[in-house]
């Protein structure tokens, strides 16, 4: 097959970063100099197709370098890993972190999301304009989608390509911020903040997930083992993989991502396939606005998910597993790669872990600003080095996932209490919360609140006490609505705090529980705008696969404009709603995956629940 190369060359730069990621080339037909012996033959097949789960990093290895991706990179990625470079083109272009236009080496990405919407990212965005110019790469300052720090909302992020490359979130950001990260890097931010923090119940007593957060050094494994590290490892080697799942099965653990399926399930169904090489993937790219729980407890706790994810892989009879982490959590990576390096020094990860004969290795994978590769199809799409636009179900990943083989997929919060199973037992574990929510629960608590953060608490609390946790509404504001879910999720009045956070509870009330978003908006915040943003989002996000999703989320956001722009005229409003009714309909009932599903969500329950958009009899 002739792939069809240009005569563009990479840059020297370029070059490097690909060959320090996939080592030097071997010949002609994989980018070196090309030979007599190349002249009369080629490799081809299995061998060449088999490293194409290497174009995500190879992307990101030129993109980091030197902070965009020229067509000759692209070229040149392609011939090494024997894949056409517009298919490359295809996979840099679908995602909002990488550029395959010429831009600065350093930029700053400025949150514009609900959360930042709530605590005034308009009003620096407005004095950024003023002091640097209109948003775009030759101001050095962009627009973003929700980068997880919405505790610390009004939040940016600030990038310089190099080697090394150098990142850092900032929260909240100042516009005197994003000028000093433009004219002296993100490094000298760096050097003079702390470390976020997310977690304002750090160090007390009785937490389960969040216990060892701020208590320990993130980056010392003898720290971590001191603290009841790996526990919960040992004690699920003392038993046969199949009974740790009956464990996870007894404890009753749904999944934490949003989809709130039973893990044991999960688990057990893969472990039955035959087929092998089974995997394990951590979803670890929470995307949904509002959402950063995970980002804590992978900034603070990171041989956590180690432990967890090494506990899984025993159960299921994987002796892989990938963790697909969001390209906007700079520390989160660092703190990662430590960890898994550590573990692996240590016995904890590789070849007879502990003498158990069980192996088990990890691998990080990091996107590049792509919402939908929280949709767990479409993340094996993205590691598998393709665009990362989700699949149609059946079959499912328990039996046909990651590489055509069965997958577990679950998020970091999910697995995290693994370990607390396989110590405590299931069923002690399942008294913990409510009937049919069992154990603690993290939630996202931000927007106008005194102390935003994320909270530990066992399900069945009420929406009132969660909000009491975070201090409440800011002094002489009163509560306006609570996002609960995030932008796929709904809204609730500020009459309605007694709704039990339980999946069960939630659903009485027709609302959900999501990724445990918790976002409070007083009365300063005007709600038409967050509908708009929330449309704007998921515009954006649509991956284009599916036309009801595709056309659906544009034809969306023009009726919210459209009724923003003529609020007096009842007539017209009136007619855009029923559309905006049909529009949703037609989304929910006919979009591949959950994205075009859930975009119609917040907006309906915002007209209906809290009348922002009173429909004209």
């Amino acid at each position: 097959m002739d792939l069809k190369f240009s005569n563009a060359e990479p840059f020297p730069e370029e070059r490097d970063a690909v060959d320090r990621l996939l080592g030097a080339a071997e010949g002609g037909w994989h980018g070196g100099e090309r030979d007599e012996k190349d002249l009369r033959r080629a490799h081809t097949g299995h061998a060449a197709r088999s490293r194409r789960h290497l174009v995500l990093e190879a992307l990101h290895a030129v993109n980091d370098r030197v902070g965009w991706i020229s067509p000759g990179a692209l070229n040149y990625i392609g011939k090494r890993l024997s894949v056409a470079a517009a298919d490359v083109y295809s996979v840099a272009t679908f995602y909002a972190l990488f550029s395959t236009n010429m831009r600065p080496k350093r930029i700053v990405h400025v949150c514009t999301d609900i959360a930042c919407m709530a605590r005034g990212s308009k009003e620096v965005c407005a004095d950024l304009e003023k002091r640097l110019g209109p948003a775009g790469a030759m101001s050095g300052w962009k627009h973003s989608p929700c980068l997880g720090v919405c505790e610390r909302a009004p939040a940016a992020l600030a990038v310089e390509a190099g080697d090394p490359p150098h990142e850092h979130l900032i929260g909240p950001v100042t516009v005197d911020e994003v000028v000093l990260a433009l004219n002296d890097g993100p490094e000298a931010l760096a050097a003079e903040a702390p470390p976020i923090m997310a977690v304002p119940q750090a160090g007390q007593e009785g937490l389960m997930l969040l216990k060892r957060v701020g208590r320990v050094d993130p980056e010392s494994i003898d720290d971590y083992i001191a603290a009841d590290g790996y526990a919960g490892l040992r004690r699920a080697f003392e038993m046969e993989p199949g009974q740790v799942i009956s464990e996870v099965k007894d404890s009753r653990l749904m999944g934490r991502g949003g989809a709130a399926f039973p893990t044991g399930i999960k688990w057990e169904s893969t472990a039955k396939q035959p087929a092998t090489p089974r995997y394990l993937v951590c979803n670890a790219d929470e995307s949904e606005p509002g959402t950063f729980k995970d980002r804590a407890i992978l900034e603070g706790d990171p041989f956590a998910l180690i432990e967890s994810m090494t506990i899984a892989g025993y159960a299921i009879g994987a002796e892989r597993g990938y963790i697909y982490l969001r390209g906007e959590y700079p520390r989160a990576y660092r703190m990662l790669r430590n960890a898994i390096e550590k573990a692996r020094e240590r016995g904890f990860l590789g070849e007879n872990i502990q003498g158990s004969g069980c192996s088990f290795e990890l691998e990080i994978r990091r996107g590049a600003g792509a919402y939908i590769c929280g949709e767990e199809t479409a993340i094996f799409n993205s590691i598998e080095g393709y665009r990362g636009e989700p699949r149609s179900k059946p079959p499912f990943p328990f039996e046909f996932g990651l590489f055509g083989k069965p997958t577990v997929v679950n998020n970091v919060e999910t697995l995290c209490n693994v370990p607390l199973i396989v110590q405590m037992g299931g069923a002690e574990y399942a008294k913990i919360g409510a009937e049919g929510s069992t154990g603690p629960k993290l939630f996202c608590v931000s927007g106008n609140l005194a102390r935003p953060g994320v909270y530990e608490v066992p399900f069945g609390v009420t929406l009132g006490d969660v909000l009491e946790l975070a201090g409440g509404v800011t002094p002489g504001r009163t509560l306006q609505a609570v996002l609960l879910g995030g932008a796929a999720g709904g809204f609730v009045r500020a009459d309605e705090l007694d709704i039990p956070l339980t999946f069960e509870g939630v659903r009485a009330n027709n609302s959900t529980l999501g990724s445990g978003v918790v976002l409070a908006f007083d009365d300063t915040v005007d709600l038409t705008g967050v509908l708009l943003r929330i449309a704007r989002f998921f515009r954006d996000e649509s991956c284009g696969q599916c036309v009801p999703c595709r056309v659906g989320t544009v034809r969306q956001e023009e009726a919210l404009l459209r009724i923003a722009h003529n609020r007096r005229d009842a007539a017209a409003k009136g007619r855009d709603v029923g559309l905006l009714r049909d529009v949703g309909r037609a989304m929910k009932d006919a979009s591949i995956c959950g994205l075009g599903q859930a975009a119609w969500n917040a907006i309906e329950s915002a007209i209906d629940r809290l009348g922002v958009l009173e429909e004209t009899k």
